[in-house]
């Protein structure tokens, strides 16, 4: 129930449960739900908003939780499988699923379930969060289909994106984040696309709407911040040859389409969770810096030292390693 990136790393944990299902209903946040739309195995999806999960909490309100209730018994569920990621607690929504009738539960919980849970599983701490949730769904008794490779994957029926992107090969510049601390820097990404520019590349710049984009595009970029859908922009990301980006969902639908990318990677959550997953990448940002570890929102530390040491020309460098892969 949490954002764009958090849905698209469950992808193959919903799909060995839909393997395995008449039908598969997804929860999920409001931050998250365009990314649920474009998963394989999702026949349908129910949008709330968690007072547990969201980053800026709506107050618990008596009246919205009956609602919610509600539309789970619509469903008809007979089981639930409860995906969070590791700093998560699965118990509050396993207590309103119970109060909703659904008779099996399953959820990795380190805290004690009581009548909870049916399968409290157990993982490493920070491990990959797709391996994380695929063990949870296997632990419950569901598995992948025979022939998947358990790699994030997108729905193939993309909206073509060619009129906004114009025609050719261009590499992305994806601007902002949900969280302000795990962003790519502004005047990085806009030291990125000059260059790229400068060595007779197209470039097509990303993002949320905002100043910031207009002036990483400036006259050497094509601006499409603000423009497109999820499922636009999962069409724009599948096309690039490279993705420059933060720790931010559209590095995971990139990944999910087998675009390589850079990942400008603040510590503030563990890179071995985190990180682009089965995909070509390179991970750039100091792990070691003060923030590491912390969850932090907005930067800790004055002048965003994980990140401030990277330069353009390490973009590059990463760039054009990327390219052998593809």
């Amino acid at each position: 129930m949490d954002s764009m990136g958090d849905v698209a790393l469950s992808g193959p944990a919903v799909r060995a449960v839909a393997h395995r299902s008449e039908r598969v209903v997804m929860l999920v946040g409001p931050r998250g739900a365009a990314a649920a739309e474009l998963l394989p195995g999702v026949d349908g999806t129910i949008v709330w908003r968690s007072p547990w999960i969201d980053p800026v909490p709506p107050p618990v309100d008596r009246a919205d939780v009956d609602d919610l209730i509600a539309r789970i018994v619509a469903t008809g569920a007979r089981e639930a499988v409860i995906l969070t990621s590791y700093h998560q607690s699965p118990l509050p929504l396993a207590l309103l699923l119970r109060m909703a009738g659904v008779r099996r539960v399953s959820a990795i919980s380190e805290d004690y379930p009581g009548s909870l849970l049916d399968v409290r599983h157990r993982v490493a701490p920070a491990i990959p969060e797709p391996e994380r949730a695929l063990s949870l769904v296997e632990a419950a008794g569901f598995g992948l289909a025979p022939g998947d490779d358990g790699r994030l994957a997108l729905t193939d029926r993309l909206p073509d994106t060619v009129a906004l992107t114009g025609p050719g090969a261009y590499f992305a510049v994806h601007l902002g984040a949900d969280a302000p601390a795990r962003e790519l820097p502004p005047v990085l990404a806009s030291e990125v696309a000059a260059a790229l520019h400068d060595r007779g590349h197209r470039v097509v710049v990303t993002g949320s709407d905002g100043a910031d984009a207009s002036s990483v595009a400036a006259d050497h970029a094509r601006n499409l911040a603000g423009r497109t859908s999820t499922a636009e922009l999962a069409d724009v990301l599948r096309r690039a040859r490279v993705l420059t980006v933060g720790n931010t969902g559209p590095a995971h639908l990139a990944a999910a389409l087998s675009t390589p990318v850079v990942s400008l990677f603040a510590p503030v959550v563990p890179v071995s969770a985190w990180a682009p997953y089965g995909v070509a990448r390179r991970v750039l940002g100091d792990q070691t810096a003060p923030c590491a570890g912390t969850r932090a929102r907005e930067c800790p530390v004055p002048g965003h030292p994980c990140l401030r040491g990277v330069t353009a020309g390490d973009v590059l460098t990463a760039i054009e390693e990327l390219e052998g892969p593809r």
